[in-house]
């Protein structure tokens, strides 16, 4: 794994950062595209479903590890 990159992202109107691995990033975007929507709009629907206790960043690494182990 490699070092966290900090990415800003647009939620409800407002900038954020959040940092994640290149990987997890990658597959966010992949996850986004093959949904047909951008990496805020899937980044607003995932902070808005997270609970107070879980972290922006955590709650996209769990929902990007949640895609892939549905995938298999």
């Amino acid at each position: 794994m490699s070092r966290p990159e900090k990415h800003s992202l647009t939620l409800g109107g407002h900038r954020t950062s959040v940092s994640l691995e290149p990987e997890f990033w990658a597959a966010f975007r992949e996850i986004a595209a093959a949904s047909g929507r951008g990496i805020n709009e899937l980044a607003a629907e995932i902070d808005t479903a997270r609970g107070a206790e879980c972290g922006l960043a955590t709650a996209i690494r769990l929902h990007v590890l949640a895609h892939y182990r549905k995938a298999r």
